[in-house]
């Protein structure tokens, strides 16, 4: 049954059991059509309801989806400041040459300094922060940020041959992009 047969049903139904004489030719139509509009404004509100239900729905899981993602990424500003930790502790046990990492003296500071980076590595994996490859790969726009052109007779061109910076991914989003060298053809 259709909307129109569902109306004409109503009307006849309201209808029943009213004399005939009452029902004469004009005022049956009025009624029949003051019926009929009640009807349309009736199925109108019951769209208009269904609209606003799919529209709060849409509200709630999109307010479900920002939570989420502000759980997993919250933080996303603290892990770039502590990159700049991470950098620093690295340069600083690059900066040791290989007499005074032998040497008595130094020896409890260098372990100390491996400690300290290798616990660091492991609260990042720990959150989901994770380092992006670089070395040996095709340049990725997305995840790497070329700063210069080396000549290479060994890389084929685009290849990544230098990185200056480590970069980092936190969870599936970049945090920061590794600073790269790419190779180019030599001249």
């Amino acid at each position: 049954m259709n909307d129109q047969d569902k109306s004409d049903a109503a009307v006849e139904q309201e209808l029943d059991g009213v004399p005939e004489h009452m029902i004469a030719g004009d005022e049956a139509d009025s009624a029949a059509a003051e019926l009929n509009k009640l009807a349309a404004e009736l199925e109108s509100a019951r769209q208009d309801i269904l609209y606003a239900q799919a529209e709060v729905q849409n509200v709630r899981r999109r307010m479900e989806k920002e939570a989420v993602d502000a759980r997993a990424y919250a933080a996303t500003n603290f892990a770039r400041d502590i990159l700049s930790v991470s950098d620093n502790l690295s340069r600083a046990l690059d900066a040791i040459s290989a007499e005074l990492r032998e040497d008595d003296k130094f020896k409890g500071l260098v372990v100390g300094l491996e400690a300290t980076g290798r616990e660091l590595d492991s609260v990042f994996s720990k959150h989901g922060i994770t380092r992006i490859a670089a070395m040996g790969l095709p340049l990725d726009p997305n995840q790497h940020q070329a700063m210069v052109e080396i000549p290479s007779a060994d890389a084929a061109p685009g290849t990544i041959v230098a990185e200056m910076q480590a970069g980092y991914m936190i969870k599936d989003r970049l945090l920061r992009p590794a600073m790269v060298g790419v190779a180019k053809a030599a001249d």
